[in-house]
């Protein structure tokens, strides 16, 4: 069941997510070569909890951290650990944090040192994807339609779309209603209602679909070992259109970059 949010209630989810975009911001000058993912994670975990939210991960179905850290051919839900980050290196981090009873999640892929073309190419394409699919998520169209903007984008690419995992709902609940599959059928799957937020979340591969899991119970790698991006947004359906509660604008400051990418979905700028 779809859970429609007030609009009290989306600015109160707006606040979880910025918490998330601000963390990922802070992170973002300090992913470099010699950097281990386990610091990064104990350095959001303090920041979270110094701006007044919880961790949204840690303990979720007893996951053992505050990120998820998936560096290379890790899909998602890699375990932060003391490996060093290598030159050449990308690392998805997906981070969640909880204010005022409501939950933000999002995640971005970070390049570390100096990337191949063809990996950076791939990041580049998962993004524009996510900006595809959130365009396709307003009024009178479907969960299907989303998807299917987004397979055709990737998948056009060459990219392989994972099937097993999917965005979602987002609440007082980490998964709500609807699943948001990365790939679909136009006018297909579960309508949009107003009010409604979800993560929407491409995780694209840049060799086949296909997927494994680690002996850990949590890490899942693509089949053929080749690289993984993935990219997440929070969206709300406002007066039929998407709106983003969430931001990379903290991460390109601290990088020093500039983008447009968000303007369309955004209503206001954030400091």
């Amino acid at each position: 069941m779809i859970i429609p949010k007030s609009s009290e209630e989306i600015e109160l989810m707006r606040e979880s997510a910025l918490i998330v975009s601000k963390t990922l911001g802070i992170l973002a000058p300090e992913i470099k070569p010699g950097v281990t993912t386990l610091y990064l994670d104990k350095l959001a975990e303090e920041f979270i909890r110094d701006h007044g939210a919880e961790p949204g991960f840690l303990g979720l179905y007893d996951f053992p951290n505050t990120l998820c850290m998936s560096p290379n051919a890790q899909v998602v839900h890699g375990i932060p650990n003391e490996t060093p980050l290598q030159d050449g290196d990308i690392i998805s981090i997906d981070c969640g944090a909880v204010k005022n009873g409501f939950y933000g999640d999002h995640a971005y892929t970070f390049e570390v040192g100096e990337v191949l073309p063809e990996t950076k190419k791939l990041l580049e394409v998962t993004k524009e994807s996510l900006y595809v699919g959130i365009a396709e998520f307003k009024s009178g169209n479907r969960t299907g339609d989303v998807g299917y903007a987004i397979q055709k984008y990737t998948e056009d690419h060459g990219y392989g779309v994972v099937r097993e995992l999917v965005g979602h709902g987002l609440g007082k609940t980490m998964h709500e209603d609807p699943e948001m599959p990365n790939y679909g059928k136009r006018g297909r799957g579960k309508k949009f209602v107003e009010g409604m937020v979800v993560a929407i979340e491409p995780m694209i591969n840049l060799g086949t679909k296909r997927i494994k899991q680690l002996p850990d119970g949590w890490t899942i790698l693509t089949a053929d070992n080749k690289p993984s991006a993935h990219f997440e947004h929070n969206v709300a359906l406002v007066d039929g259109k998407p709106e983003l509660l969430s931001t990379f604008q903290y991460i390109y400051e601290s990088l020093n970059l500039k983008t447009n990418e968000e303007n369309q979905f955004r209503v206001k700028i954030y400091d």
